[in-house]
């Protein structure tokens, strides 16, 4: 069967037309998790929690990469305390979002290897702000990010 070329002519700016509409309300999908290893030299990102009012907080921080795996760390903060009541949320590198968990990290010897590798990371800023323990704690949170 041949179609005629004016119908095909007349057809294209529907097609067209539908195919824009349906490229326009398609989200960005998000990856699972980015790849640590290569996002390992970014000096900051930003996670997004949220608020006991349910409102988003955006906060820029610093993250360590051990063993292919990303980690982030804080004393008492407002966003560590959002994260104490939902441990969902979404780590913002460059243009790129991930949604992510948290899980808190316990184990001694893996706490101390993410601090060393957040202060060869971080060097004096890191020091500088461990000398002041009111800053961070004497315990500062340190949480694994893991896929949703």
């Amino acid at each position: 069967m041949t179609r005629h070329p004016r119908v095909l002519v007349r057809s294209l700016p529907i097609l067209l037309g539908a195919l824009a509409l349906a490229l326009a309300s398609a989200a960005p999908a998000a990856a699972a998790a980015p790849d640590w290893n290569a996002v390992a030299g970014v000096q900051t990102v930003e996670i997004v929690t949220t608020n006991e009012d349910g409102s988003a907080r955006d906060t820029t921080i610093w993250l360590a990469v051990v063993d292919g795996q990303g980690y982030i760390r804080t004393g008492s903060t407002r966003w560590e305390a959002n994260i104490e009541r939902n441990k969902d949320v979404t780590l913002r590198i460059d243009t790129a979002e991930y949604p992510l968990r948290v899980e808190f990290v316990e184990d001694d010897a893996l706490r101390a290897r993410i601090q060393q590798s957040l202060r060869d990371k971080y060097g004096f800023s890191d020091s500088f702000v461990s000398f002041f323990p009111f800053l961070r704690g004497s315990r500062p949170k340190i949480m694994r990010l893991v896929p949703r």
